[in-house]
């Protein structure tokens, strides 16, 4: 059975940075591409990035304004979001989500797998 686990969310200053990781179980990494989403509270699920297969190719939202960087690492079945220059409106609990299919990688629809998320709050 497939299992994600988020980790590295917490609480952190406006302007600070922080990287989630997500390690996946189960079945290989290298057969899924992967995805960060984000949801604040009051406010539908959102994409916030994705990764291709073997992290040739990624997509990032319109909220990351150069300020992220999605990565993975198959041989640890890890995949990584590094933040830079957060602030207020970043504060949300973030998912990571794993789909083999083919779909639109910024659809939640898409992905078959997600994690129970891991909750950043940024403080003005």
């Amino acid at each position: 059975q497939v299992q994600l686990v988020e980790s590295g969310g917490g609480l952190v200053q406006a302007g600070g940075s922080l990287t989630l990781s997500c390690r996946m179980s189960g079945l290989p990494m290298s057969n899924y591409r992967m995805g960060w989403f984000r949801q604040a509270p009051r406010k539908e699920r959102e994409f916030v990035a994705a990764v291709g297969l073997n992290g040739s190719y990624t997509w990032y939202g319109d909220s990351a304004n150069g300020r992220l960087t999605i990565s993975r690492d198959n041989a640890k079945n890890l995949v990584a979001l590094q933040m830079n220059s957060l602030n207020a409106e970043d504060t949300a609990i973030y998912y990571c989500a794993a789909t083999d299919g083919y779909g639109y990688v910024r659809s939640l629809s898409t992905y078959n797998y997600w994690g129970q998320g891991t909750q950043v709050t940024v403080s003005s």
